[in-house]
């Protein structure tokens, strides 16, 4: 097994939501704003727990106490921030080659954040891509 740190932070983020996970040796519990991610309706608990069965198939073993707050965005940037900001913490703390190339095969969004953005509306306009009607007669 690679090398471990004692305890080590790491963020993740989508829109405006940011996700910070500090991950530590442990007994394999996950808190989300102080909650067990067990506690997350269906489709978030499967987003967040993607990473971690991939850890745990390549790893053999998942034994990482893992906390991550959450500020800003809606709830699905929320977790997805989350997933990106776990899956990050779990690479850095473990040093696993195969680890990182195995979320890189599964999603490559698990390792690099999708830097998409809400374009910024146009002065006079009311939206960023809609113009105002033009009136010929």
């Amino acid at each position: 097994m690679p090398k471990i740190d004692k305890n080590l932070t790491v963020s993740g983020k989508r829109k405006t939501a940011i996700a910070k996970a500090t991950i530590k040796k442990g007994e394999g519990k996950i808190l989300v704003n102080k909650k067990p991610y067990e506690n997350l309706d269906f489709f978030k608990k499967l987003t967040i727990k993607e990473p971690i069965e991939i850890a745990k198939k390549v790893l053999g073993v998942f034994d990482f106490d893992i906390s991550i707050n959450i500020k800003g965005g809606g709830s699905e940037s929320q977790i997805f921030a989350a997933r990106l900001a776990l899956a990050r913490a779990l690479v850095k703390f473990t040093k696993s080659d195969e680890l990182k190339t195995a979320f890189t095969k599964y999603d490559k969004n698990l390792l690099v954040a999708d830097t998409r953005r809400k374009e910024p509306n146009k002065p006079g306009d009311s939206k960023a891509r809609k113009k105002r009607q033009k009136s010929f007669r």
